[in-house]
């Protein structure tokens, strides 16, 4: 008995150590918040910017505006406040830009798809249609085409330069694309061009019902934003009075302040929730 607790003893040390010593495992979620973040980069057409850049933006302004606000109200509880939403700005700006874009090329990618299914009928190879959208495709898309055109004429591996392009357009409709491309490339078949035809469909079809939601929710969601941005509106009128300072710089002007700024975030969260339409996922990285 003493010699086998003497070795389960020694197994359990051994296990101990190797758990303490092992690499630790990346956090999915983390990567995942990541990845999100700069494909919405990248949806915003500023591709240059990386996830921590745009964290230090966002520090930067906070940071700015906390300073400013004590000096301006001398009222540390008013200038968190404001702190917070000039932290948030870059990443709204971002978030606004990328939605403005993808609105903006929901009504491009059926044009793209015409031109591919166009040149695969007139006899092109899968690499020389795709690289012929860089030449003949919408103008805001070129630019990627005509890199995948590059990136193959001095590869030659058309599956890499497929994963280059997905990676500079980062959306979901491109990623379908690409993926169907990928999948006639490396097993064959006839059906292509049925398939783009039908997607083509599909895609027109979505940004015509999408568009007709966008336009009738529009007014609600600009009045939902009115109605979250001014009372703080109202408070910056209000830091310019003294005794309102004076009132906000004691613990129960500050705890109705955090108490409004919560507030305010979780009904503008969920104002976002009700009004949110559903939004293709990147499944297919």
């Amino acid at each position: 008995m003493g010699v086998v607790a003497g070795l389960l003893l020694g197994a359990g040390l051994c296990l101990v150590l190797w758990a303490c010593t092992s690499p630790r495992p990346a956090r999915r979620g983390r990567g995942r918040r990541a990845a999100d973040l700069a494909d919405l980069l990248v949806q915003a057409g500023v591709p240059g910017v990386s996830p921590g850049g745009l964290a230090g933006a966002c520090a930067a302004c906070g940071a700015t505006a906390l300073l400013l606000g004590v000096a301006l109200t001398r009222a540390p509880a008013i200038a968190a406040c404001f702190a917070a939403m000039a932290a948030y700005a870059p990443l709204a700006l971002v978030r606004a830009r990328a939605r403005r874009r993808r609105a903006a090329l929901r009504e491009l990618w059926p044009e793209v798809v015409d031109h591919l299914g166009s040149a695969i009928r007139a006899g092109m190879s899968l690499p020389e249609a795709v690289a012929q959208v860089g030449e003949r495709g919408p103008v805001e898309l070129r630019p990627a085409f005509a890199a995948f055109a590059q990136d193959y004429r001095a590869s030659g591996r058309f599956s890499d330069c497929l994963d280059l392009l997905k990676a500079q357009l980062a959306d979901p409709v491109a990623d379908r694309i690409v993926e169907a491309l990928r999948i006639t490339r490396e097993v064959g078949g006839t059906d292509l061009g049925r398939l783009l035809r039908t997607l083509s469909g599909f895609l027109r079809a979505d940004a015509r019902a999408r568009g007709e939601l966008e336009a009738r929710q529009s007014w609600t969601v600009n009045g939902a934003r009115v109605a979250v941005a001014a009372p703080w509106v109202v408070l910056a009128l209000l830091a310019s009075r003294p005794e309102a300072v004076a009132a906000y710089n004691t613990p129960t002007g500050a705890m109705v302040l955090a108490v409004g700024g919560a507030s305010s975030v979780v009904a503008y969260r969920i104002m976002l929730r009700v009004g949110r339409l559903p939004e293709d996922r990147r499944v297919l990285r």
